[in-house]
């Protein structure tokens, strides 16, 4: 098995080797949606693809270009980030936000939380109906989970810094809260864009391929889809954090951010950028643009498919099944593209600013209002879970 090289570099009394290397004792986790959702948890999704071997044995014996060549050099490219840093900015960085308008920060603090604690409340809920309500055990209600929980993730992240420097004077972040806070947004951004086209192939095999639905997309082939969209996702973080945390800063502390976004890093460089903006480009392109790509094919299959119904209940909940899916990918991608197709010093300071609390703050809290207020499946599996809980008091 490849994890093996892996664990090599590894600690081996390390829990998490032992669980990697571990035998299956059970079949797949995810052989039946109904009754089984708690088990199909995202450490399985992220932890799946490691364990199934990917090459042939033997195949390796004089080539040394397996995952350990791998894993030492992004090793050793953080170690040089890390060991660049701690001599250069040995008090990390000053995020100025809107430092010099105090009160339009006090409105946005009041602003920021609520959004966070909305996008709280509406994410765990969600992932609490998918996992209880054995109607939402679904390849659709699965992927929901998946986004919910990105959000969560996306959001703690990268909310509560903002707050804590929205709250008072003190605007600095350490150098490895930074870093941390960049790798998770280029990493869980991505992850969005991906699972974003995953779900909209799901749509596509709704309306299009019905009575074929439970076949294209069975349990396996859902865990296989999402684990693809978490490994891409991160896999673009691991080539852009420390490429981007590399650069000459000659001594400049001030990041004109909330947060340690790629462009606004990219901006404080004191050396030409070009190659490495070129490098992120074309990265966007495979993570960005390729799945804006396949989600438009998607949905011209389906306007094909709604243009054949002959009734029009048919063709209003063939539309209505896609409307929610639509509106999300309408309000992420219209920011994220805007952020990171273009040149880091093309686009206003402020600007920018608003456009990060747009894609930060406001897409993620209103995911969950937007799949569930039309939905009656959420809808009854609330009233349901509610009714069991006031029934028990």
């Amino acid at each position: 098995m490849v994890v093996s090289d892996l664990v090599h570099y590894l600690n081996p009394g390390n829990r998490l080797c032992s669980l990697v290397l571990r035998e299956p004792q059970s079949p797949s986790p995810f052989r039946e949606w109904k009754g089984r959702f708690p088990e199909c948890h995202l450490c399985f999704l992220l932890l799946s693809p490691l364990v199934i071997p990917s090459e042939v044995p033997g195949k390796r014996k004089n080539g040394g270009h397996g995952v350990s060549q791998v894993v030492l050099k992004f090793g050793s490219m953080w170690s040089q980030v890390m060991e660049k840093d701690n001599a250069s900015s040995p008090e990390g960085f000053v995020l100025l936000g809107f430092s010099d308008r105090p009160r339009l920060e006090l409105v946005l603090f009041v602003v920021v939380l609520a959004f966070y604690l909305l996008t709280l409340l509406g994410n765990v809920t969600i992932i609490l109906l998918s996992a209880l309500d054995s109607r939402l055990h679904t390849p659709m209600y699965f992927f929901l989970a998946n986004l919910s929980f990105l959000d969560l993730c996306f959001t703690t992240g990268s909310i509560p810094q903002m707050l804590y420097n929205l709250r008072g004077p003190d605007k600095t972040i350490s150098y490895l809260g930074c870093a941390t806070q960049l790798f998770f947004v280029l990493a869980l951004g991505g992850v969005e864009c991906v699972l974003l086209a995953v779900m909209a192939y799901d749509r596509r095999a709704a309306v299009c391929q019905p009575l074929r639905y439970a076949v294209l997309l069975r349990p396996r082939r859902c865990g296989q889809l999402a684990s693809l969209a978490w490994l891409s996702g991160f896999g673009n973080s691991l080539i852009m954090t420390p490429q981007t945390l590399m650069l000459p800063r000659c001594g400049h502390r001030r990041v004109d951010h909330f947060l340690c976004e790629m462009p606004a890093l990219i901006g404080m460089a004191c050396v030409d950028t070009m190659a490495l903006e070129a490098l992120a480009f074309a990265l966007a392109v495979v993570i960005i643009l390729a799945p804006l790509t396949l989600i438009l094919i998607s949905y011209g299959h389906i306007a094909r498919a709604v243009r054949r119904i002959k009734s029009a209940a048919g063709r209003q909940k063939a539309l209505h099944t896609c409307s929610a899916h639509l509106t999300v990918v309408s309000l992420f991608y219209g920011t994220i593209i805007y952020m990171y197709l273009q040149p880091a010093n093309t686009q206003s300071q402020d600007q920018g600013k608003f456009l990060t609390l747009l894609y930060t703050i406001v897409t993620p809290s209103v995911n969950p209002l937007i799949y569930t207020l039309r939905n009656k499946d959420v809808k009854e599996a609330m009233k349901k879970v509610l009714g069991k809980r006031g029934a028990e008091m």
